[in-house]
């Protein structure tokens, strides 16, 4: 299968396909049905986790960068482009699709091609849901969403240019609820080689913790998160700051970081990224500079700064350090290839605090504020309830506002902009609560201006690639 994009999903005549005929080559059908590119460039330069260190001090000026950070229309398809987030999206769908349709045409034994079924169906709505984000108009709890979705094809495609209609935002999500509801009970007792690279029962809900949030609906939220584990409690399940995290080196750190061993990691995607290199963000004019890293290694609501890891190439030019790339070289005697990482892109430490925003959203502080002390026991050296527990009068001081719940909000916003800087979940926080973005601009003579990308900017739509709209896609409006 030779997967491209939305509108042309194979290269070749679908009767040239490989037949899916058996569940090992099903089993192997699946490992094409996760996104093998992710979003951290373009999440995070157009968040306000990025920032203008000046043509001066950084080392280099390069696209998409440029664009991305100016909120303008990004026309590269290169490496970190939402155009080629769009295209591994839609190559992950149409795998799906193709694993689905096997299932149905094929007579499998239903023991062992449930899982498959339930690993396929929601692999299918995380890839819509994702696209959704970047590329549909926002889901407004509670309105009409009756603006643009995505294409959510549901079969294999059968033509060479079919056409695709994006429907409203409300379809999109009551089909990914549908796509959920079936495939999660399908997973239960799912047994994979390695679980980390799959939809796991435990994938899957906490996937659906982020989905329900962006829906508003937090009973789901906090039933989802409650079944990834049997007890309930994410405590020691999250990323160990301060405990086996504590004494590694930064080489050490990366790798342990995003092992597919470690509990904190439910689901890891092998993505083609240079984000991490210095040619990437790490020098990138317009990325992780010196204000972004005193946000990274400040005070907290809890009273003390979260221990967190972070390098350096020439300052104001850092890294997080969290993402271990490997190379495959295509050449070894050239020395060329293609570098991967290991993306986090479903963590145990996301679902634990987006039960903590369900919580406070319902006006459960008390449940809250146990998984936010949670939370903040794996990042803070010497954590102790009594210094360091969470209160809302010391949000509210911390915060400087009256209002217990949205002092419990700012905290838990805070806690996540830290905790997932350079994985993309600001974004999706700026999105979901409408937090206007600031930029700054630094001149040659050293002049800063700023400009702020409003919640009902347009432009924070990402723009769908220019071969999406060739084939007759509707494009965002800008």
């Amino acid at each position: 299968m030779g997967l491209t994009g939305c509108d042309k999903y194979l290269d070749v005549n679908p009767d040239m396909r490989t037949e899916i005929d058996n569940v090992d080559k099903l089993s192997q059908l699946l490992v094409s049905a996760y996104p093998d590119r992710n979003y951290f460039t373009f999440a995070e330069t157009a968040s306000d986790n990025a920032e203008d260190k000046s043509a001066a001090l950084a080392g280099h000026n390069d696209e998409p960068f440029v664009s991305l950070y100016h909120w303008n229309e990004t026309l590269q398809t290169g490496n970190g482009t939402p155009s080629e987030y769009w295209d591994a999206c839609y190559k992950a769908i149409a795998a799906a699709n193709q694993a689905l349709q096997s299932i149905e045409e094929n007579d499998f034994d239903a023991d062992k091609a449930r899982q498959y079924k339930g690993e396929a169906l929601v692999a299918r709505a995380y890839s819509a849901f994702m696209l959704s984000v970047f590329f549909a108009e926002p889901y407004e709890i509670g309105g009409s969403n009756n603006g643009m979705g995505i294409p959510y094809p549901l079969e294999p495609e059968t033509s060479a240019r079919p056409q695709y209609e994006r429907g409203t935002i409300k379809d999109v999500y009551a089909q990914i609820e549908k796509d959920l509801n079936e495939g999660i009970p399908l997973l239960m007792g799912a047994t994979f080689k390695v679980p980390s690279f799959h939809f796991t029962e435990q994938a899957a809900h906490a996937f659906a913790t982020r989905f329900y949030l962006f829906k508003g609906d937090w009973d789901m939220v906090i039933q989802h998160a409650n079944q990834i584990y049997s007890d309930g409690n994410f405590k020691n399940k999250i990323r160990q700051y301060t405990g086996e995290l504590y004494n590694l080196s930064h080489s050490e750190h990366k790798v342990e970081y995003t092992k597919a061993e470690k509990p904190w990691n439910l689901l890891l995607a092998n993505t083609y990224s240079v984000y991490q290199r210095s040619s990437g963000a790490g020098n990138a004019r317009y990325s992780f500079g010196e204000n972004v890293k005193n946000f990274f290694t400040g005070n907290t609501p809890f009273g003390a700064a979260f221990r967190n890891r972070y390098g350096v190439y020439t300052a104001p030019n850092y890294t997080t350090n969290k993402f271990n790339e490997y190379f495959h070289y295509t050449n070894v005697q050239a020395g060329i290839g293609y570098p991967y990482i290991m993306a986090p892109i479903i963590t145990a430490d996301e679902a634990l605090l987006n039960r903590a925003e369900a919580y406070i959203q319902k006006h459960d502080y008390v449940n809250a504020i146990r998984d936010l002390d949670d939370f903040a026991s794996s990042r803070i050296v010497g954590y102790s309830k009594n210094t360091h527990g969470l209160t809302i009068d010391k949000a509210k001081a911390f915060f400087e506002g009256t209002d217990d719940k949205q002092a419990l909000l700012n905290t838990l916003l805070h806690t996540k902009r830290i905790a997932f800087m350079q994985e993309g979940i600001r974004w999706m926080d700026i999105l979901r609560h409408k937090i206007p973005v600031v930029h700054n601009h630094i001149d040659t003579d050293g002049t800063e201006t700023f400009t702020t990308l409003e919640a009902d900017d347009n432009r924070r739509v990402f723009q769908i690639p220019k071969d999406a709209m060739d084939a007759g896609i509707t494009p965002n409006s800008r």
